[in-house]
Protein backbone atom coordinates (compact mmCIF):
# COMPACT_ATOMS: atom_id res chain seq x y z
CA UNK A 1 0.00 0.00 0.00
CA UNK A 2 0.95 3.58 -0.71
CA UNK A 3 -0.39 6.76 0.22
CA UNK A 4 -0.54 10.49 -1.12
CA UNK A 5 -2.75 13.47 -1.16
CA UNK A 6 -4.64 15.20 -3.59
CA UNK A 7 -4.55 18.81 -2.29
CA UNK A 8 -6.81 17.94 1.73
CA UNK A 9 -7.74 14.66 0.41
CA UNK A 10 -5.63 11.44 1.35
CA UNK A 11 -5.58 8.56 -1.16
CA UNK A 12 -4.44 4.93 -0.52
CA UNK A 13 -3.41 2.74 -2.94
CA UNK A 14 -3.73 -1.02 -2.31
CA UNK A 15 -1.57 -3.27 -4.17
CA UNK A 16 -3.60 -5.58 -4.84
CA UNK A 17 -5.74 -3.12 -7.00
CA UNK A 18 -2.44 -2.86 -8.92
CA UNK A 19 -2.35 -6.42 -9.41
CA UNK A 20 -6.00 -6.90 -10.08
CA UNK A 21 -5.60 -3.92 -12.97
CA UNK A 22 -2.58 -5.54 -14.31
CA UNK A 23 -4.55 -9.17 -14.39
CA UNK A 24 -7.34 -7.90 -16.51
CA UNK A 25 -5.12 -5.57 -18.60
CA UNK A 26 -3.41 -9.31 -19.91
CA UNK A 27 -6.24 -11.20 -19.63
CA UNK A 28 -8.74 -8.39 -21.49
CA UNK A 29 -6.69 -5.43 -22.74
CA UNK A 30 -3.95 -7.17 -24.54
CA UNK A 31 -6.32 -9.19 -27.00
CA UNK A 32 -8.17 -5.80 -27.75
CA UNK A 33 -5.61 -3.32 -27.63
CA UNK A 34 -4.33 -4.55 -31.24
CA UNK A 35 -7.21 -2.80 -33.18
CA UNK A 36 -6.57 0.64 -31.27
CA UNK A 37 -3.03 1.22 -30.68
CA UNK A 38 0.54 2.49 -31.79
CA UNK A 39 1.71 0.06 -35.18
CA UNK A 40 4.65 -1.86 -33.09
CA UNK A 41 2.38 -2.48 -30.66
CA UNK A 42 -0.19 -4.69 -32.41
CA UNK A 43 2.59 -5.95 -34.09
CA UNK A 44 4.66 -7.20 -31.84
CA UNK A 45 1.89 -8.42 -29.41
CA UNK A 46 0.20 -10.41 -32.57
CA UNK A 47 3.14 -12.45 -33.09
CA UNK A 48 4.32 -13.97 -29.78
CA UNK A 49 8.19 -14.76 -31.80
CA UNK A 50 8.55 -11.20 -32.42
CA UNK A 51 12.22 -9.85 -30.58
CA UNK A 52 9.72 -6.84 -29.09
CA UNK A 53 6.59 -9.65 -27.97
CA UNK A 54 7.66 -9.77 -24.51
CA UNK A 55 8.40 -5.65 -23.89
CA UNK A 56 4.98 -5.27 -26.03
CA UNK A 57 3.17 -7.28 -23.39
CA UNK A 58 4.92 -5.48 -20.54
CA UNK A 59 4.35 -1.99 -22.05
CA UNK A 60 0.24 -2.96 -23.04
CA UNK A 61 -0.21 -4.25 -18.98
CA UNK A 62 1.45 -0.81 -17.54
CA UNK A 63 -0.58 1.40 -19.93
CA UNK A 64 -3.97 -0.71 -18.38
CA UNK A 65 -2.37 -0.02 -15.42
CA UNK A 66 -1.98 3.32 -15.68
CA UNK A 67 -5.52 3.93 -17.61
CA UNK A 68 -7.63 2.15 -14.84
CA UNK A 69 -5.19 3.86 -12.14
CA UNK A 70 -6.14 7.89 -13.72
CA UNK A 71 -9.40 6.74 -14.25
CA UNK A 72 -11.17 5.46 -10.80
CA UNK A 73 -8.98 7.57 -8.81
CA UNK A 74 -11.13 10.62 -11.07
CA UNK A 75 -13.96 8.82 -10.66
CA UNK A 76 -13.29 8.20 -6.39
CA UNK A 77 -12.18 12.22 -6.82
CA UNK A 78 -15.54 13.00 -8.34
CA UNK A 79 -17.59 11.40 -5.09
CA UNK A 80 -14.91 12.92 -2.39
CA UNK A 81 -15.64 16.56 -3.86
CA UNK A 82 -19.07 16.25 -3.36
CA UNK A 83 -18.49 14.92 0.09
CA UNK A 84 -16.36 18.46 0.67
CA UNK A 85 -18.97 20.04 -1.24
CA UNK A 86 -21.17 19.08 2.00
CA UNK A 87 -18.92 20.03 4.83
CA UNK A 88 -17.50 15.98 5.28
CA UNK A 89 -13.54 15.39 5.30
CA UNK A 90 -13.44 12.28 2.84
CA UNK A 91 -10.39 10.01 1.86
CA UNK A 92 -10.27 7.61 -1.00
CA UNK A 93 -8.95 4.22 -0.85
CA UNK A 94 -8.27 2.00 -4.65
CA UNK A 95 -9.37 -1.40 -3.68
CA UNK A 96 -9.43 -4.57 -6.25
CA UNK A 97 -10.39 -3.05 -9.62
CA UNK A 98 -12.69 0.13 -8.18
CA UNK A 99 -12.13 1.96 -5.13
CA UNK A 100 -14.12 3.29 -2.28
CA UNK A 101 -14.69 7.24 -0.90
CA UNK A 102 -15.47 7.43 3.01
CA UNK A 103 -17.30 10.68 4.37
CA UNK A 104 -15.39 9.96 7.86
CA UNK A 105 -18.02 12.01 9.49
CA UNK A 106 -20.67 10.62 11.66
CA UNK A 107 -22.85 13.30 9.85
CA UNK A 108 -26.16 12.58 7.50
CA UNK A 109 -26.83 13.56 4.14
CA UNK A 110 -29.92 14.34 2.87
CA UNK A 111 -31.54 12.23 0.56
CA UNK A 112 -31.04 14.35 -2.90
CA UNK A 113 -27.32 14.96 -1.82
CA UNK A 114 -26.94 11.55 -1.30
CA UNK A 115 -28.10 10.82 -4.82
CA UNK A 116 -25.87 14.00 -6.00
CA UNK A 117 -22.42 12.07 -4.26
CA UNK A 118 -23.77 8.99 -5.66
CA UNK A 119 -23.75 10.42 -9.22
CA UNK A 120 -20.33 12.91 -8.85
CA UNK A 121 -18.08 9.79 -9.30
CA UNK A 122 -19.86 8.53 -12.74
CA UNK A 123 -20.33 12.08 -14.19
CA UNK A 124 -16.56 13.06 -13.34
CA UNK A 125 -15.50 9.74 -15.27
CA UNK A 126 -18.14 11.00 -18.18
CA UNK A 127 -16.14 14.10 -17.85
CA UNK A 128 -12.59 12.54 -18.55
CA UNK A 129 -13.97 10.36 -21.05
CA UNK A 130 -15.53 13.16 -23.12
CA UNK A 131 -12.19 15.56 -22.74
CA UNK A 132 -10.35 13.08 -24.29
CA UNK A 133 -12.30 11.42 -27.06
CA UNK A 134 -12.95 15.09 -28.01
CA UNK A 135 -9.32 15.45 -27.89
CA UNK A 136 -8.45 12.25 -29.94
CA UNK A 137 -11.11 12.89 -32.64
CA UNK A 138 -10.84 16.23 -33.46
CA UNK A 139 -6.94 16.61 -33.48
CA UNK A 140 -5.25 13.11 -33.20
CA UNK A 141 -8.26 11.38 -35.75
CA UNK A 142 -5.86 8.93 -37.81
CA UNK A 143 -2.83 8.86 -35.63
CA UNK A 144 -1.38 5.60 -34.13
CA UNK A 145 0.92 7.42 -31.90
CA UNK A 146 1.11 7.09 -27.78
CA UNK A 147 -1.19 10.15 -27.21
CA UNK A 148 -3.43 9.08 -29.21
CA UNK A 149 -4.09 5.18 -27.72
CA UNK A 150 -4.14 7.17 -24.49
CA UNK A 151 -6.65 9.55 -25.03
CA UNK A 152 -8.38 6.74 -27.35
CA UNK A 153 -8.79 3.96 -24.28
CA UNK A 154 -9.51 6.75 -21.57
CA UNK A 155 -12.39 7.55 -23.24
CA UNK A 156 -13.63 4.20 -24.19
CA UNK A 157 -12.84 2.69 -20.85
CA UNK A 158 -14.49 5.69 -18.98
CA UNK A 159 -17.31 5.52 -21.21
CA UNK A 160 -17.97 2.19 -20.50
CA UNK A 161 -17.25 2.50 -17.04
CA UNK A 162 -19.92 5.28 -16.32
CA UNK A 163 -22.49 3.08 -18.45
CA UNK A 164 -21.58 0.27 -16.31
CA UNK A 165 -21.53 2.06 -12.83
CA UNK A 166 -24.95 3.65 -13.50
CA UNK A 167 -26.83 -0.03 -13.61
CA UNK A 168 -28.87 0.16 -10.71
CA UNK A 169 -27.32 -3.04 -8.90
CA UNK A 170 -25.61 -2.17 -5.20
CA UNK A 171 -23.20 -1.66 -5.02
CA UNK A 172 -22.53 -0.14 -7.99
CA UNK A 173 -23.41 3.76 -8.00
CA UNK A 174 -26.73 3.08 -9.75
CA UNK A 175 -28.10 0.86 -7.33
CA UNK A 176 -27.27 3.52 -4.30
CA UNK A 177 -29.47 5.96 -6.38
CA UNK A 178 -32.10 4.10 -7.14
CA UNK A 179 -32.55 2.68 -3.79
CA UNK A 180 -31.97 6.20 -2.10
CA UNK A 181 -34.98 7.72 -4.36
CA UNK A 182 -37.17 5.04 -3.75
CA UNK A 183 -36.90 4.08 -0.14
CA UNK A 184 -37.16 8.28 0.20
CA UNK A 185 -40.44 7.86 -1.28
CA UNK A 186 -41.80 4.50 -1.02
CA UNK A 187 -40.07 3.43 2.17
CA UNK A 188 -39.73 -0.35 2.41
CA UNK A 189 -42.06 -0.93 -0.71
CA UNK A 190 -39.35 1.01 -2.05
CA UNK A 191 -36.24 -0.89 -0.82
CA UNK A 192 -37.83 -4.06 -2.11
CA UNK A 193 -38.15 -2.98 -5.50
CA UNK A 194 -35.12 -1.54 -6.10
CA UNK A 195 -33.52 -5.15 -4.94
CA UNK A 196 -35.98 -6.57 -6.72
CA UNK A 197 -34.60 -4.44 -10.30
CA UNK A 198 -31.33 -5.17 -9.26
CA UNK A 199 -32.20 -9.12 -9.24
CA UNK A 200 -33.59 -9.00 -12.74
CA UNK A 201 -30.41 -6.77 -14.25
CA UNK A 202 -28.17 -9.17 -12.33
CA UNK A 203 -29.63 -12.41 -14.02
CA UNK A 204 -29.55 -11.03 -17.39
CA UNK A 205 -25.70 -9.50 -16.87
CA UNK A 206 -25.42 -13.27 -15.97
CA UNK A 207 -27.30 -14.69 -18.79
CA UNK A 208 -25.28 -12.24 -21.09
CA UNK A 209 -22.09 -13.33 -19.82
CA UNK A 210 -22.54 -16.84 -19.98
CA UNK A 211 -23.04 -16.52 -23.98
CA UNK A 212 -20.12 -14.17 -24.72
CA UNK A 213 -18.01 -16.55 -22.42
CA UNK A 214 -17.00 -13.32 -19.59
CA UNK A 215 -16.19 -15.29 -16.94
CA UNK A 216 -15.67 -11.68 -15.10
CA UNK A 217 -19.10 -10.41 -15.44
CA UNK A 218 -21.19 -13.71 -14.59
CA UNK A 219 -19.06 -13.93 -11.33
CA UNK A 220 -19.67 -10.47 -10.42
CA UNK A 221 -23.53 -9.99 -11.32
CA UNK A 222 -24.08 -13.68 -9.54
CA UNK A 223 -22.53 -12.23 -6.07
CA UNK A 224 -24.32 -9.19 -6.51
CA UNK A 225 -27.60 -11.00 -8.16
CA UNK A 226 -27.49 -13.23 -4.51
CA UNK A 227 -27.14 -10.32 -2.15
CA UNK A 228 -30.28 -8.82 -4.13
CA UNK A 229 -31.91 -11.61 -3.41
CA UNK A 230 -30.96 -12.12 0.38
CA UNK A 231 -32.02 -8.32 0.66
CA UNK A 232 -35.38 -9.04 -0.64
CA UNK A 233 -36.44 -12.23 1.17
CA UNK A 234 -34.83 -10.32 4.81
CA UNK A 235 -37.47 -7.55 4.30
CA UNK A 236 -40.29 -9.31 3.28
CA UNK A 237 -39.71 -11.63 5.97
CA UNK A 238 -39.03 -8.40 8.31
CA UNK A 239 -42.26 -6.98 6.98
CA UNK A 240 -44.10 -10.55 8.18
CA UNK A 241 -42.39 -9.73 11.40
CA UNK A 242 -43.67 -5.69 11.79
CA UNK A 243 -47.11 -7.11 11.41
CA UNK A 244 -47.59 -9.47 13.91
CA UNK A 245 -45.03 -9.46 16.85
CA UNK A 246 -43.63 -6.37 16.65
CA UNK A 247 -47.19 -4.47 16.03
CA UNK A 248 -47.30 -3.13 20.04
CA UNK A 249 -43.83 -2.44 19.82
CA UNK A 250 -44.80 0.30 17.34
CA UNK A 251 -47.40 1.53 19.24
CA UNK A 252 -45.03 1.83 22.28
CA UNK A 253 -42.73 4.07 20.00
CA UNK A 254 -45.15 6.52 19.71
CA UNK A 255 -46.22 6.82 22.80
CA UNK A 256 -42.56 7.63 23.61
CA UNK A 257 -42.33 9.94 20.34
CA UNK A 258 -45.46 11.98 21.75
CA UNK A 259 -43.52 11.91 25.35
CA UNK A 260 -40.77 13.37 23.74
CA UNK A 261 -42.87 16.07 21.52
CA UNK A 262 -44.33 16.97 25.39
CA UNK A 263 -40.51 17.45 26.46
CA UNK A 264 -41.80 14.42 29.06
CA UNK A 265 -37.98 13.33 29.06
CA UNK A 266 -37.91 10.45 31.68
CA UNK A 267 -40.52 9.01 30.55
CA UNK A 268 -39.73 9.62 26.45
CA UNK A 269 -36.36 7.71 27.67
CA UNK A 270 -37.85 5.16 29.79
CA UNK A 271 -40.59 3.66 26.99
CA UNK A 272 -38.01 3.81 24.17
CA UNK A 273 -35.34 2.06 26.14
CA UNK A 274 -38.01 -0.85 27.02
CA UNK A 275 -38.44 -1.63 23.21
CA UNK A 276 -34.90 -2.29 22.92
CA UNK A 277 -35.06 -4.42 25.90
CA UNK A 278 -37.15 -6.90 25.42
CA UNK A 279 -35.14 -9.10 24.52
CA UNK A 280 -36.54 -9.86 21.20
CA UNK A 281 -34.91 -9.73 17.58
CA UNK A 282 -36.11 -6.27 16.38
CA UNK A 283 -36.48 -4.92 12.82
CA UNK A 284 -34.30 -2.98 11.85
CA UNK A 285 -36.75 0.04 11.41
CA UNK A 286 -37.78 -0.39 15.01
CA UNK A 287 -34.37 -0.22 16.66
CA UNK A 288 -33.70 2.92 14.54
CA UNK A 289 -36.72 4.43 15.82
CA UNK A 290 -35.74 3.31 19.20
CA UNK A 291 -32.33 4.91 19.05
CA UNK A 292 -33.72 8.21 16.86
CA UNK A 293 -35.78 9.02 20.45
CA UNK A 294 -33.10 7.78 22.75
CA UNK A 295 -30.60 10.12 20.93
CA UNK A 296 -33.30 12.65 20.99
CA UNK A 297 -34.05 12.59 24.54
CA UNK A 298 -29.81 12.78 25.22
CA UNK A 299 -29.08 15.61 23.60
CA UNK A 300 -31.99 17.70 25.20
CA UNK A 301 -30.53 16.84 28.33
CA UNK A 302 -27.00 17.66 26.87
CA UNK A 303 -25.59 14.62 26.74
CA UNK A 304 -24.09 14.60 23.43
CA UNK A 305 -21.43 12.18 23.64
CA UNK A 306 -24.71 9.44 24.10
CA UNK A 307 -26.88 11.24 21.67
CA UNK A 308 -23.91 10.33 18.80
CA UNK A 309 -23.86 6.88 20.00
CA UNK A 310 -27.46 6.58 19.90
CA UNK A 311 -27.73 8.46 16.53
CA UNK A 312 -24.68 6.21 15.19
CA UNK A 313 -27.46 3.02 15.23
CA UNK A 314 -29.95 4.90 13.25
CA UNK A 315 -30.68 3.11 10.35
CA UNK A 316 -32.50 3.28 6.79
CA UNK A 317 -34.05 6.77 8.16
CA UNK A 318 -32.26 10.31 8.24
CA UNK A 319 -31.37 12.03 11.27
CA UNK A 320 -31.56 15.79 11.67
CA UNK A 321 -28.50 17.60 10.47
CA UNK A 322 -29.38 20.14 13.53
CA UNK A 323 -29.72 17.03 15.87
CA UNK A 324 -25.84 16.08 14.58
CA UNK A 325 -24.46 19.24 14.90
CA UNK A 326 -25.98 20.08 18.14
CA UNK A 327 -24.37 16.28 19.60
CA UNK A 328 -20.93 17.32 18.24
CA UNK A 329 -21.15 21.03 20.00
CA UNK A 330 -21.87 19.61 23.27
CA UNK A 331 -18.41 16.88 23.01
CA UNK A 332 -16.72 20.45 21.78
CA UNK A 333 -15.98 18.89 18.49
CA UNK A 334 -16.85 22.25 17.10
CA UNK A 335 -14.65 21.01 13.73
CA UNK A 336 -17.57 17.95 12.83
CA UNK A 337 -20.62 20.86 14.32
CA UNK A 338 -19.57 23.81 11.94
CA UNK A 339 -20.32 22.36 8.35
CA UNK A 340 -23.58 20.27 10.07
CA UNK A 341 -24.65 23.63 11.71
CA UNK A 342 -23.88 25.35 7.89
CA UNK A 343 -26.31 22.73 6.31
CA UNK A 344 -28.53 23.15 8.44
CA UNK A 345 -29.47 26.54 8.27
CA UNK A 346 -28.84 26.53 4.61
CA UNK A 347 -31.41 23.66 4.19
CA UNK A 348 -33.60 25.04 7.02
CA UNK A 349 -32.92 29.03 6.35
CA UNK A 350 -34.46 28.84 10.87
CA UNK A 351 -33.44 31.83 12.70
CA UNK A 352 -32.44 29.50 15.77
CA UNK A 353 -30.49 27.14 13.94
CA UNK A 354 -29.02 30.17 12.35
CA UNK A 355 -27.99 31.73 15.78
CA UNK A 356 -26.61 28.45 16.71
CA UNK A 357 -24.60 28.39 13.84
CA UNK A 358 -23.11 31.25 14.65
CA UNK A 359 -22.19 30.26 18.26
CA UNK A 360 -20.48 27.25 17.16
CA UNK A 361 -18.50 29.93 15.05
CA UNK A 362 -17.75 32.23 18.32
CA UNK A 363 -17.01 29.40 20.10
CA UNK A 364 -14.23 28.59 17.10
CA UNK A 365 -12.69 31.44 17.30
CA UNK A 366 -14.60 32.76 14.07
CA UNK A 367 -16.13 35.39 15.48
CA UNK A 368 -16.20 37.83 12.53
CA UNK A 369 -17.14 35.57 10.29
CA UNK A 370 -20.15 35.08 12.68
CA UNK A 371 -21.45 38.09 13.29
CA UNK A 372 -21.27 38.89 9.27
CA UNK A 373 -24.30 36.26 8.90
CA UNK A 374 -27.19 37.64 7.05
CA UNK A 375 -29.83 39.00 9.75
CA UNK A 376 -27.63 37.90 13.17
CA UNK A 377 -28.64 39.25 16.85
CA UNK A 378 -24.77 39.35 18.25
CA UNK A 379 -26.89 38.84 21.66
CA UNK A 380 -28.23 36.01 20.81
CA UNK A 381 -25.40 34.20 19.20
CA UNK A 382 -23.41 34.74 22.09
CA UNK A 383 -25.97 33.61 24.45
CA UNK A 384 -26.01 30.07 22.47
CA UNK A 385 -21.98 30.16 21.97
CA UNK A 386 -22.38 30.71 26.25
CA UNK A 387 -24.92 28.15 27.11
CA UNK A 388 -23.05 25.43 25.26
CA UNK A 389 -19.96 25.94 26.89
CA UNK A 390 -22.21 25.92 30.37
CA UNK A 391 -23.37 22.54 29.63
CA UNK A 392 -19.97 21.38 28.39
CA UNK A 393 -18.87 22.46 32.58
CA UNK A 394 -16.67 25.44 30.71
CA UNK A 395 -17.99 27.70 32.96
CA UNK A 396 -15.33 30.36 33.12
CA UNK A 397 -15.35 30.52 29.54
CA UNK A 398 -19.09 30.65 29.53
CA UNK A 399 -19.35 33.50 31.76
CA UNK A 400 -16.92 35.54 29.45
CA UNK A 401 -18.95 34.95 26.60
CA UNK A 402 -21.77 35.75 28.67
CA UNK A 403 -19.82 38.88 29.20
CA UNK A 404 -19.22 39.49 25.84
CA UNK A 405 -23.27 39.16 24.89
CA UNK A 406 -23.73 42.21 27.14
CA UNK A 407 -21.64 44.47 25.75
CA UNK A 408 -23.83 43.32 22.38
CA UNK A 409 -27.34 43.57 24.36
CA UNK A 410 -27.76 44.78 27.91
CA UNK A 411 -29.80 42.56 28.94
CA UNK A 412 -31.02 41.06 32.74
CA UNK A 413 -31.20 37.41 31.48
CA UNK A 414 -27.89 37.29 30.08
CA UNK A 415 -26.07 38.83 33.12
CA UNK A 416 -27.59 36.50 35.47
CA UNK A 417 -26.71 33.58 33.28
CA UNK A 418 -23.35 34.70 33.15
CA UNK A 419 -23.42 35.55 37.20
CA UNK A 420 -24.78 31.84 37.31
CA UNK A 421 -21.53 30.31 35.17
CA UNK A 422 -18.89 31.95 37.07
CA UNK A 423 -20.92 30.95 40.39
CA UNK A 424 -20.47 27.56 39.56
CA UNK A 425 -16.32 28.59 38.63
CA UNK A 426 -16.19 29.44 42.17
CA UNK A 427 -15.72 32.87 41.26
CA UNK A 428 -17.47 34.65 43.59
CA UNK A 429 -16.56 38.37 43.08
CA UNK A 430 -17.31 38.40 39.59
CA UNK A 431 -20.64 36.51 40.37
CA UNK A 432 -21.99 39.05 43.03
CA UNK A 433 -20.56 41.68 40.66
CA UNK A 434 -22.94 40.26 37.39
CA UNK A 435 -25.54 39.86 39.36
CA UNK A 436 -25.24 43.53 40.60
CA UNK A 437 -25.54 44.30 37.02
CA UNK A 438 -28.81 41.80 36.69
CA UNK A 439 -30.15 43.57 39.35
CA UNK A 440 -29.19 47.25 37.60
CA UNK A 441 -31.06 46.09 33.93
CA UNK A 442 -33.73 44.96 35.92
CA UNK A 443 -33.53 41.83 37.52
CA UNK A 444 -36.12 40.84 40.46
CA UNK A 445 -36.94 37.40 41.04
CA UNK A 446 -35.29 36.72 44.63
CA UNK A 447 -37.67 33.53 45.35
CA UNK A 448 -36.10 32.24 42.01
CA UNK A 449 -32.51 33.48 42.84
CA UNK A 450 -32.57 31.99 46.14
CA UNK A 451 -33.07 28.12 44.79
CA UNK A 452 -31.49 28.14 41.84
CA UNK A 453 -28.76 25.27 42.18
CA UNK A 454 -26.65 27.35 40.18
CA UNK A 455 -26.01 29.96 42.29
CA UNK A 456 -25.62 27.39 45.21
CA UNK A 457 -21.87 27.79 45.58
CA UNK A 458 -22.77 31.87 46.53
CA UNK A 459 -24.66 30.36 49.73
CA UNK A 460 -23.52 31.92 53.06
CA UNK A 461 -21.25 34.76 50.92
CA UNK A 462 -21.81 38.35 52.93
CA UNK A 463 -21.50 40.01 48.81
CA UNK A 464 -24.27 37.71 47.91
CA UNK A 465 -26.35 37.28 51.16
CA UNK A 466 -26.47 41.36 51.03
CA UNK A 467 -27.71 41.56 46.96
CA UNK A 468 -30.13 39.20 48.06
CA UNK A 469 -31.62 40.89 51.25
CA UNK A 470 -31.68 43.90 48.99
CA UNK A 471 -33.50 42.40 46.10
CA UNK A 472 -36.05 41.27 48.44
CA UNK A 473 -36.70 44.49 50.59
CA UNK A 474 -36.47 46.26 46.77
CA UNK A 475 -39.44 43.66 46.00
CA UNK A 476 -41.79 44.04 49.06
CA UNK A 477 -41.51 47.84 48.94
Amino acid sequence: MFRFRLGSIPVEVHFFHLLVSGLFGWSFFLPNVQSVGPRWLAESLGDPSHPGNTQAVALGVLAWMVIVFISVLIHELGHALAYRAFGFQPSIALVSLGGETRPNSAGTLLWYRSVFVSLAGPLAGLALGIVCGVARFLFLEGDSGALAFFLYWFFATNLFWTIFNLLPVLPLDGGHVLSTVLIRFFGRRGFIAAQGLALLVALAAVAWGLRTGSLLMVLFFSLWGIQAFRAISEALKGSAQTDEAQVPLMRTLDQAQEALAKDQLPEARRTAASVLDTGEALSPDLASRAHHVLGWVALKQGQGRTALDHFSQVQRQPVETHALAAAFSLVGDEGRALPLWEMAWRDTKDRTVMHEYAGSLIRAGKEPQALKLSGVDPAAAFSCAERVLFIRGAYSEAAAMGERALAHAPSPSIAYDAACAYARANNATDAVRLLQRARELGFRDAAFAASDEDLAPLHGHPAFEAWLADLRQSASS
